[in-house]
């Protein structure tokens, strides 16, 4: 397992992220320490860029936005998101992540 993610108590995925919002293109860019560093194409004014970060998960694991809780980092690059009942197979959806890296 990856240091980037892990699974709660509930076997919800939890995903420690470093956020690099004002971008040209929302994408993944690789490992920032222990984190899975996004870049948002989304200003980091006003939750813009905390909206289409989760967006951006919800779409990526298939999941109802509601699905997608932004449980620590509000105001900070770093942030750490819990998605809660993930798909059947999440393994899949993390293995096609880490291949970016």
């Amino acid at each position: 397992m990856a240091p980037w993610y892990h699974y709660d108590k509930v076997n919800n995925l939890v995903l420690t992220l470093h956020i690099q919002p004002g971008a040209k293109m929302t994408g993944i860019t690789g490992l920032y320490g222990d984190a899975l560093k996004i870049r948002l194409a989304a200003p980091p004014v006003d939750g813009k860029a905390n909206a289409v970060l989760l967006n951006y998960l919800a779409d990526r694991f298939n999941v109802p936005l509601s699905q997608v809780i932004l449980k620590q980092g509000e105001k900070s690059r770093r942030k750490v998101v819990v998605i809660q009942q993930p798909i059947q197979n999440p393994e899949q959806r993390l293995n096609e992540l880490q291949h970016f890296l």
